[in-house]
This record gives structure tokens, C-alpha cells and sequence, in this order.
């Protein structure tokens, strides 16, 4: 079993022809809404995935509270671990450019009220061998405490480093694999501007420091990783992206479900990987992530 414990969102869409430079204004194309959250991307992933999953965190007492669920809610995604306070749902506003990639900016809201005791209850409904898969977009403290509670009952803990908090080096150490992008990665390791020898040296080395299994996600040119001493790399789709928001979060959730689908390793990275592609070219987080039949059609 998969529990997610993390944000959950409504974003608000603006397409442009291309995106501004700082203080700049730009005609729009386009407007949308539709459900988000890194948490709430990666749980309904998961489950288009075909596993069982449980969504954990916290939604606003609002009218976007019920449109940010309701595609997890439509999937089969267990959603009894998610509080109701007061207040407003978690947004993102995000500009997406005519060549697919995009700028976010987080307003927190309910996920910024999603606590410590919340983990516990979350990890206190797992057992042993299930997987807890985490992001950054609720509290630091909630995260440790996830973390902590997941080692100390054999769950497997996967961390994506995203966003970017200050804590993000400190938390990554805690978790059995971390997920990555190019800069998340750059922070963990504490070197930038990594070209691709560099980044493969500092993946031996946190490795061997630590023992975790880590994965770096590089876009157009796949995934590179690092399990039990070994490397491996997997390679996405080629496309013409659409819109390359929640990419990230299908890999991971696809990752996590294959994972708990015992597949191995590099298949795990594979599946991912070409479902991170696929969920460029439709436009929107949750409307972009794909079946599991549309990626094993293209594997």
C-alpha cells in the first residue's frame, strides 16, 4: 500500500506565448483551473498507476475544497486521512509558456496547517513494507516527523525535494530514496552547475556516505540513479512538450507504484519515466497524468 502524505491544491492556469522577465507584463491565451498539489498529483498517479493509495493532508473550508479532490475522489483514492480547517484551500498560480515550461508561484493555505500529529496518525494506519511518499509543500516539522515515524516502522520512505525549502539537504538525509530534479539535486549535494561527470561523482559520493538510493531527474534526457552501489539510467518519450507542469510528480508517483508493484528497479525507472513524458502533453497537473495502459502502450 502507497500513503502520500503531503499538499493538495487548486492551481490557476494562465498560458502565455512566452514567459516574463522580472517586472515585465505579458498578454495571456489562455485560462484554467484544475485540481494540484505536489502530494495530490503524485497520490492520483499512483493510483492511475493501478495501486491502492491514501492521500493524506488538508484541505480549506471553501469552494475550491471539494474541486481540489475530486479527481483523487473519482480515481478510488482513500481519502480518510484528510482534515477539512478553516480557511482556504492551498493555490498555485502558475504561467505556462508557449514551449511548454512554466513558473509557479505556492500560496500554502490549508497545507501550511498540516502537523506533526497529522503524520503520526498517517504513519499509525501503515504497516510494515508499505511505501510513504513525501514532498515539501507542507511544513518542515510535518515532514521530519513522517520520516522519523516511517524508519522506526519499516516503511519505506520516498522523499522528492521539491520545492526547494531551506530544509530540503536536511530532510533528504532522512529518507530511504530521494527524487530530484538537476538544482534539487545541486542543493543535496552542496556543488553547482554539476555537468553530467560531476553529477554522476556526487552521486557515488552521497551514496556512499549515506546508503540511500537516490534519482535524479533530468528532463528530456531521462533519469540517472543510484541503488546498491550500482548506476542506472532510463531513458523518457521523445516529444514535443505541451505542458511540462506535474511531470515531475508522475514520475514520482509512478515510481512509488512501481515499486509497490515489485517491479524492478530499472523497470521502475522506465515506467516512470516514459509516464513523466506522456503527462507533457496534455495541458494541467491531474488532467495530464496518465493511465496505466496509455504507458505501458508506449514502453
Amino acid at each position: 500500500m502507497i500513503t502520500v502524505f503531503g499538499s493538495i491544491n487548486m492551481d490557476l492556469i494562465a498560458t502565455t506565448e512566452r514567459l516574463p522577465k522580472p517586472g515585465e507584463t505579458v498578454a495571456g491565451n489562455g485560462f484554467a483551473t484544475a485540481a494540484g498539489g505536489k502530494g495530490a498529483n503524485q497520490a492520483l498517479a499512483a493510483r492511475r498507476a493501478g495501486r491502492y493509495v491514501h492521500m493524506a493532508g488538508a484541505v480549506g473550508k471553501d469552494a475550491f475544497a471539494a474541486e481540489a479532490l475530486a479527481l483523487l475522489d473519482d480515481a478510488g483514492t482513500d481519502l480518510s486521512l484528510i482534515k477539512h480547517v478553516d480557511g482556504p484551500t492551498g493555490t498555485a498560480l502558475i504561467l505556462v509558456g508557449g514551449d511548454g515550461e512554466n513558473m509557479i508561484a505556492v500560496v500554502p493555505g490549508a497545507n501550511g496547517l498540516v502537523t506533526p500529529a497529522d503524520a503520526e496518525t498517517a504513519i499509525g494506519r501503515m504497516s510494515e513494507g508499505d511505501i510513504l511518499m513525501l514532498q515539501l509543500e507542507v511544513p518542515a516539522a510535518a515532514v521530519e516527523g513522517a520520516l522519523s515515524a516511517a524508519r522506526a516502522k519499516g516503511i519505506t520512505s520516498i522523499l522528492n525535494l521539491a520545492p526547494l525549502i531551506p530544509d530540503a539537504p536536511r530532510l533528504g538525509r532522512l529518507a530511504d530514496i530521494v527524487i530530484a530534479n538537476e538544482t534539487e539535486f545541486e542543493r543535496l549535494a552542496g556543488q553547482e552547475g554539476m555537468d553530467a561527470q560531476a553529477r554522476e561523482a556526487a552521486l557515488v559520493r552521497l551514496h556512499a556516505e549515506t546508503g540511500q538510493t537516490l534519482i535524479v531527474t533530468l528532463g528530456a534526457d531521462g533519469v540517472i540513479a543510484i541503488r546498491d552501489g550500482s548506476i542506472s539510467r532510463a531513458q523518457g518519450l521523445k516529444i514535443e512538450p505541451v505542458d511540462t507542469v506535474g511531470a515531475g510528480d508522475t514520475f514520482c508517483g509512478y515510481f512509488a507504484a512501481s515499486l509497490d508493484d515489485g517491479l524492478d528497479f530499472v523497470s521502475a525507472l522506465r515506467r516512470a519515466a516514459v509516464a513523466g513524458s506522456l503527462a507533457c502533453l496534455k495541458a494541467g497537473a491531474q488532467p495530464s497524468i496518465p493511465t496505466i495502459e496509455e504507458v505501458a502502450d508506449r514502453i
